[in-house]
């Protein structure tokens, strides 16, 4: 049943594309709905012989792709526990979000293609990580690359869908085309693109730190920075809040953004040949979770403080990932997909309530007026926030935090970036959540409650966003770590310079403790002196740092002047060269021979005829020359 859970998706999507026009939207509903939970299902079911043992892998061989000499890709599904994770976040939360679409979506006169779009994004996805060789990977690689492109833009009618869904594609490709590079390299020093086979020959192909294990590593960290929106490639991210809410849980939570997560872990051992593109894992992910955090501060658009929000989270994956704390990346990821995917979708069911819009300081008051809303969102923040014992994100987060400092690869620069990370992280979702729901009302707007399709599975993730935490205690919390003993099979467990349950403990209460003062700022920032925090921020140097990060560090801009304005300035000066002349040339003759015989088209028999009698004329002349001359 394998093959199922990524082709159910891809043919209804199929379905959709074909005749979604003339089915109503209950019938698009149930089809794009019920392939995906027939996919969660299928995986539940697999899932299960995982359970006991994370030894459990199912391989299966549809048939073969491509063949070129001893070149040989198929369509090989593998299923082990690292894609077992992934595999039940993108079924589970997508099902989740696809029945949340159906009421948030449900006025939308594009209904068919937005439920098509969506189940080729989540197919994409699946044919992604449960792909066995590196082709296979790098065509769901693309896929969500297109998709993307196709749901950030959804609403193309605004300019600026379009400029957001161009701006998503052509950042990302540069992160694809230094990983295609990488593939290149792969084949030529081992003859394969079986994911499996290249990691069983790496260790005897190249010593650690061989310059060209580190330069494949490298290369394969820019398509991960990419498709991650890590620095220097996170600038497409914010932007592509101009899609649909439900697609920004999505790409935020289940697909896309995780996609640069998944491709290090799967390909770890070459990493770990690579210490110093394993350092620069690290120190990307320390370095952006603080940029985002930053810039979520001074938001005013909802949706976009948690689009940083996801940039930041997503650094905190990389900063694992590069201490060598695998099996803790993958943990955040799970966790992350469930608080995250509440978040927007709890963010979701406010703009539809306030009638689209998404300004928080035009909202306010909420708590009273959605109470369901404000509830499932509160705990959802909680668990970004990390709020000791009770939230998931507190576990996998703090788990990070530790082990950015204690492990052998960790560095005290890492446990400072993840610790003050995590008291920006409370001080800016707690700035949201007060904006939002608590305070004077600021809007005209009477809110109106979003129905049950909506609010069901809000409830779910909310309970999945206390409970996921507890399959995974830190050890000073009874030595339960069975989603790393789950995992060990496939990554390696981490190695720790030092253990320490005093020093571990110092850290989570240190860590606790910034936690709760980050939500106390926010309460005086929103509620308790508003005034003196404008004051503040209005002072010469703070407006001037409050545009920086409103800005996103203003990388946009530096991009602008450093890449896209002398490109367009040499296009402009390059405009009239000798080169394009004779190609202008060519067509300008082509077009003028094409406009001469278009004459003799006109239709008048007379014409026609006087034509032949002129050719014969001009034919039986020039024979009769040639005979007689």
């Amino acid at each position: 049943m394998l093959f199922l859970i990524p082709a159910l998706p891809f043919f209804s999507a199929l379905v959709l594309i074909l005749a979604g026009r003339s089915l109503n939207k209950a019938a698009v509903s149930v089809i794009a709905c019920g392939s995906m939970g027939i996919a969660a299902a299928i995986t539940l079911v697999l899932g299960l012989p995982f359970l006991q043992s994370g030894e459990h892998i199912i391989v299966q061989h549809l048939w073969t792709w491509m063949q070129a000499g001893s070149f040989t890709a198929g369509i090989d599904l593998r299923l082990d526990a690292l894609s077992l994770a992934f595999v039940f976040v993108i079924t589970f939360v997508g099902f989740l979000i696809h029945v949340y679409s159906t009421g948030y979506m449900a006025e939308d006169a594009d209904y068919s293609r937005f439920f098509a779009c969506m189940n080729l994004f989540v197919g994409a996805m699946l044919l992604l990580v449960l792909a066995d060789n590196l082709l296979l990977l790098y065509f769901g690689w693309e896929g969500v690359g297109l998709c993307s492109y196709l749901l950030i833009g959804f609403w193309y009618k605004d300019p600026a869908n379009g400029y957001a869904a161009r701006k998503a594609f052509i950042v990302t490709r540069v992160g694809d085309t230094a990983m295609a590079i990488a593939l290149f390299m792969l084949f030529q020093y081992t003859g394969t693109l079986q994911i499996q086979q290249i990691l069983d020959q790496a260790p005897q192909l190249w010593a650690a730190g061989n310059s060209t294990i580190v330069l494949i590593a490298f290369l394969l960290l820019g398509g991960a920075v990419g498709k991650s929106a890590q620095l220097p490639l996170q600038t497409w991210l914010p932007d592509a809040m101009a899609g649909p809410t439900p697609v920004s849980a999505l790409i935020h939570a289940a697909t896309m953004v995780t996609a640069g997560v998944y491709l290090i872990a799967r390909t770890h051992v070459l990493f770990e040949l690579a210490p110093a593109a394993q350092t620069g894992v690290a120190v990307i992910g320390a370095v952006t979770l603080l940029l985002a955090g930053c810039s979520a501060l001074v938001q005013t658009d909802i949706k976009r403080v948690l689009a940083y929000s996801t940039i930041s989270q997503i650094g905190y994956m990389f900063l694992a990932l590069g201490v060598g704390a695998w099996s803790a990346a993958i943990f955040h990821f799970v966790t992350h997909a469930f608080f995250k995917a509440l978040l927007f979708m709890g963010a979701g069911a406010v703009i539809v309530a306030m009638h689209h819009e998404q300004d928080m300081f035009k909202m306010g008051g909420l708590r009273k007026q959605l109470p369901a809303v404000f509830w499932v969102f509160l705990i959802g923040s909680a668990s970004l926030s990390a709020i000791p014992f009770i939230t998931s994100g507190f576990y996998s987060k703090d788990q990070i935090v530790w082990l950015a400092w204690s492990s052998v690869h960790g560095h005290t620069f890492y446990w400072i970036a993840a610790i003050t990370g995590a008291f920006l992280t409370a001080m800016y979702t707690f700035r949201m959540v007060f904006l939002t729901f608590y305070g004077p009302k600021a809007s005209h707007h009477t809110p109106h409650a979003p129905g049950n399709s909506m609010m069901i599975p809000l409830y779910i993730l909310a309970l999945c966003s206390t409970l996921a935490g507890f399959v995974e205690l830190p050890h000073t919390m009874g030595h339960v770590t069975l989603f790393s003993d789950w995992l060990q099979h496939i990554l390696p467990a981490v190695q720790l310079q030092q253990e320490s349950t005093a020093l571990e403990w110092t850290s989570q209460l240190l860590a606790a403790g910034l936690t709760f003062l980050g939500i106390y700022i926010a309460w005086v920032w929103v509620i308790e002196r508003p005034d003196g925090m404008l004051r503040f921020s209005q002072m010469p140097f703070m407006r001037w740092l409050r545009k920086l990060w409103f800005s996103g560090w203003a990388f946009d801009a530096l991009y602008d002047e450093m890449l896209v304005h002398p490109f367009v300035r040499t296009a402009r000066m390059n405009r009239r060269d000798m080169i394009d002349r004779i190609y202008t040339t060519l067509a300008r003759i082509t077009e003028w021979l094409h406009n001469m015989l278009a004459r003799t088209q006109s239709g008048l028999l007379r014409w026609y005829i006087m034509g032949v009698v002129l050719g014969a004329v001009v034919i039986l002349s020039v024979l009769i020359w040639r005979v007689y001359v």
